[in-house]
């Protein structure tokens, strides 16, 4: 067996099951060995669509994110995804073919390149280590959740090898057994739990670490500043999408509000207490909620600008308390008074069993407000659909209306960003993708596609600003051939809005951010899709008809949206550059 079939092999064993990818001559005999071995693969029109299908996928299934990718360009096409993957400590391995000769065109610093972008480089070192080299970069990418760049050079590619599936790991850890499949069967939904990844609840397999306690002293800490609390309010990133129940177990004893950043959107659904996302995309009694606590506590999140609104969202002398595994996290981007290295579950459940039962700010008068204000589309606006155009906000809330709960929503970035953020609802955490850590825009169409895969039993919704969506128009050849039901929206101002709205008001010129208008259901329906283009709400009926029909093609709305309307979300965001 070649090196290259062997790696394949061992990381199907390992309890890969989705592969992402564009194949060229470099990456196609693990592609190849990797589907023999059981993995799905999903071929992509671009390599950085690839890579972002592999993240979103990565985010909502529980599984580490798998790409394959060719030589040099290969690699480079994909680095825009690479890099939204990294900053979001996505769990994504990338196999990655490397001209191992100064001279070839294709040769590039591969291990370089990966690492200026915050990604973790590792190599086939030779023939004889090589299943061992793959297994422990697919462990890397599991157990730190980190973005993993796996170079495999053509030279040992093609060299053969003496390992065979199901024998033990050449130089491999000590106590490292076969690889000859997942530790478990489907866990969470249908997500297979491979061997080295770390298991819900903390419990750790194959030498990966288990998920860290908080220190005796820091939960102590952490008690007595929510004793003393009378406006408590949690914010829960991404690293406590899956700890909800625990922290609403603390919440309650400490009589706290409930919030999160726009990557663990839905977590707390369904609860009294839910102020939603904070933030730039914050309801007006969201953020006044939160300005007014005196204690925030922070379960995995970052508390970057945006999640604080550059610090305003926050009161200086409110108390603010960080937990994350990540020692390096803690303070990185707003002050923490006191900071506690630790999993958010398991934080939450040692804090709870030290304090007494507490009301905080909990009334029914409270309860009343956030269930009748909380949602933006209970902030009253005024409507300015007309002149052939439709205010974002009403379509937004049209569609809300229309399409069925149980959905999973993506959103590229752009001046639209915020209106299906905020009044497209999501079903729960695993019903929201959002790929924006790095801001780029035409990653919607790709995170949408990802997103499905990952959650099959949902109706797919891409949100996309038509710039994003011209961007990424590739992978709609990608949602056809997959037959995917997807819908994708798409908010068309005809301009590059942020910049528009952004530059505008001082009186430069905009021609450069401004385009014709573009048929973009046309576009869609030569893709093979179902279209319509909708000015006012009344143009929303064929997307009544299609969900009543057999959904057997995606459906484009080509939204003409109004363009006066300044995005107050990417002003905030601006502000940080």
């Amino acid at each position: 067996m070649i090196v290259a079939r062997a790696v394949g092999a061992a990381l199907a064993g390992l309890g890969v099951r989705t592969v992402f990818g564009v194949v060229g001559s470099g990456n196609f005999h693990v592609t190849n060995a990797l589907t023999e071995h059981g993995a799905r693969f999903v071929a992509a029109r671009h390599e950085g669509g690839a890579a972002t299908m592999a993240d979103a996928y990565a985010r909502l299934s529980g599984e580490t994110g798998v790409l394959t990718v060719h030589q040099g360009p290969g690699l480079t096409n994909a680095l825009t995804g690479v890099t939204e993957a990294a900053k979001s400590r996505t769990p994504l391995l990338i196999l990655a073919a490397e001209a191992d000769q100064p001279r070839s065109n294709f040769h590039i610093g591969q291990s370089a390149l990966a690492e200026a972008v915050g990604a973790v480089a590792v190599r086939l070192e030779s023939a004889g280590t090589a299943v061992a080299d793959a297994v422990r970069a697919y462990r890397l990418a599991t157990g730190e959740r980190r973005t993993v760049l796996l170079n495999m050079p053509l030279a040992v590619q093609s060299q053969e090898t003496t390992w065979r599936p199901g024998t033990a790991v050449p130089g491999g850890p000590p106590g490292a057994g076969p690889v000859d499949g997942p530790v478990d069967g489907p866990a969470d939904g249908g997500t297979v739990v491979a061997r080295g990844a770390v298991l819900d609840g903390g419990a750790a397999v194959d030498g990966v670490s288990a998920a860290p306690e908080p220190s005796a002293e820091s939960a102590r800490a952490l008690a007595g500043s929510l004793a003393g609390a009378r406006r408590p309010v949690f914010i829960a990133g991404r690293g406590a999408r899956r700890a909800r129940a625990e922290i609403e177990a603390l919440a309650d004893r400490a009589g706290a509000l409930l919030a999160t950043s726009a990557v663990a959107r839905g977590l707390f659904n369904g609860s009294p207490w839910d102020l939603g996302v904070g933030g730039g995309f914050a309801s007006p009694l969201a953020a006044e909620l939160i300005r007014g606590a005196d204690v925030v506590v922070s379960f995995g999140c970052a508390l970057n600008m945006w999640t604080t609104r550059h610090g305003a969202l926050i009161g200086p002398s409110t108390t603010v308390v960080q937990v994350d595994t990540d020692p390096a996290a803690l303070g990185a981007h707003h002050r923490a008074d006191l900071t506690v290295t630790g999993d958010a579950a398991a934080t939450a459940r040692a804090v709870t069993a030290l304090l007494a039962e507490s009301p905080g700010r909990r009334t029914p008068e409270l309860a009343a407000r956030i269930a009748g204000e909380i949602a933006w589309r209970d902030v009253p606006y005024t409507d300015t659909t007309g002149g052939g155009r439709i205010d974002p906000r009403t379509l937004s809330i049209a569609l809300d209306d229309l399409l069925p709960a149980e959905r999973v929503l993506a959103v590229d970035s752009g001046n639209f960003m915020g209106y299906p953020s905020m009044f497209l609802s999501v079903p729960d955490e695993n019903g929201f993708c959002f790929t924006q850590a790095f801001q780029s825009v035409g990653l919607g169409l790709a995170t949408a596609i990802g997103a499905a895969l990952a959650r099959p039993g949902r109706l797919p919704v891409a949100a996309l600003g038509d710039g994003g969506a011209l961007m990424g128009i590739a992978e709609l050849e990608t949602v056809v051939r997959l037959g995917l039901p997807m819908v994708i929206v798409i908010y068309d101002d005809e301009a590059y809005g942020a910049e528009v709205h952004h530059f505008g008001p001082h009186g430069h010129p905009l021609d450069h951010v401004r385009f014709p208008p573009a048929d973009l259901a046309a576009i869609a329906r030569g893709f093979g899709c179902d279209a319509v283009t909708v000015t006012s709400a009344a143009d929303l009926t064929p997307v009544t008809t299609w969900l009543d029909g057999p959904r057997d093609r995606p459906l484009l709305i080509h939204g003409k949206v109004t363009a006066d309307h300044p995005s107050w979300w990417l002003e905030e965001a601006f502000r940080g550059h």
